[in-house]
């Protein structure tokens, strides 16, 4: 890529008069030497996997093999039918598909990992259900997905998505922030109010430790797909209302960074802290061993 921070991925945009999406997509078709239409075309199956995983996670059983989770997302919905959300009925949606995807994975079903499984339900949830609300084509979800892209290359490249190097900030953070930024521009917004979509929403995802209840991604990985879907379209609005990230986003990234190696082992996805070590947390973990399900 010809771009390493998001400071030069907008401008490269405001020279080439594009948008996050559309660049990254020509990027794509430069690196790879395929057609622009199979370039687009792959990520448009990618997107039709994500959008099954929201049917299947809000309609069918998604009990996990451990038994711990599983049907949070159907509870969710048949919530919005029966009462009136304090989120409102869209972001509501959004939370509920974010869960959906999230169950769906650890249920063993198909997703896709943007930018990883632990965080597979924000992008997804947020996407399917503005979808549906503003009526978008596969099409334009899909150049949203490039958007979504670029934000998490530069991420990747200047600190971590991985949880187990980073904590959660490097997972359900880095998801939030892609969400966030590609919703911006969805939207109309400009690469400049997308990218600073993305500093607002990293910032609020600062220093979150990853603490997987018995090392698996379920608790309390799965809530916080859905609570990333939120924050994710509150992000998407403040930038969109010019609000803007008085730190520069490849600052805060840089800060992400800078969090993640010093955060101890204990909460870098090794169950060893945080909510895996509470009592009930312990007490999980020795019912699945003697289920035969952890070591």
């Amino acid at each position: 890529m010809r771009f390493a921070t998001l400071a030069q991925l907008t401008e490269q945009c405001r020279e080439a008069q594009t948008t996050l999406g559309r660049y990254m997509l020509q990027e794509q078709v430069r690196e790879s030497g395929s057609t622009e239409a199979e370039v687009f075309g792959q990520m448009e199956s990618y997107y039709q996997v994500m959008k099954e995983a929201v049917r299947k996670g809000s309609t069918e059983d998604t009990r996990s093999r451990s038994g711990l989770t599983g049907g949070d997302a159907k509870r969710v919905m048949q919530y919005r039918e029966q009462s009136v959300p304090s989120l409102g009925g869209e972001a509501s949606m959004a939370l509920a598909y974010a869960l959906a995807v999230s169950e769906v994975n650890a249920s063993m079903g198909r997703i896709i990992a943007t930018p990883t499984a632990g965080s597979c339900g924000i992008i997804p949830g947020v996407f399917v259900s503005t979808q549906e609300r503003f009526g978008w084509s596969d099409a334009h979800m899909v150049e949203g997905l490039f958007a979504a892209g670029a934000i998490g290359y530069v991420i990747a490249n200047q600190s971590f998505i991985s949880g187990a190097e980073g904590g959660c900030q490097a997972e359900v953070g880095s998801a939030v922030g892609m969400a966030a930024g590609a919703l911006t521009e969805l939207r109309g917004g400009t690469p400049e109010q997308a990218v600073h979509a993305v500093g607002l929403a990293l910032k609020n995802s600062l220093g979150l430790i990853c603490d997987p209840v018995g090392g698996l991604v379920e608790i309390p990985c799965i809530v916080r797909n859905g609570f990333g879907a939120v924050t994710a379209l509150a992000a998407a609005d403040m930038a969109l209302a010019g609000v803007r990230s008085v730190i520069p986003s490849d600052e805060v990234i840089g800060v992400m960074k800078d969090i993640g190696a010093a955060m101890p082992e204990a909460h870098r996805e090794t169950a060893k802290g945080g909510l895996a070590q509470t009592p009930t947390g312990k007490a999980i973990l020795g019912e699945l061993r003697k289920k035969g399900g952890r070591p």
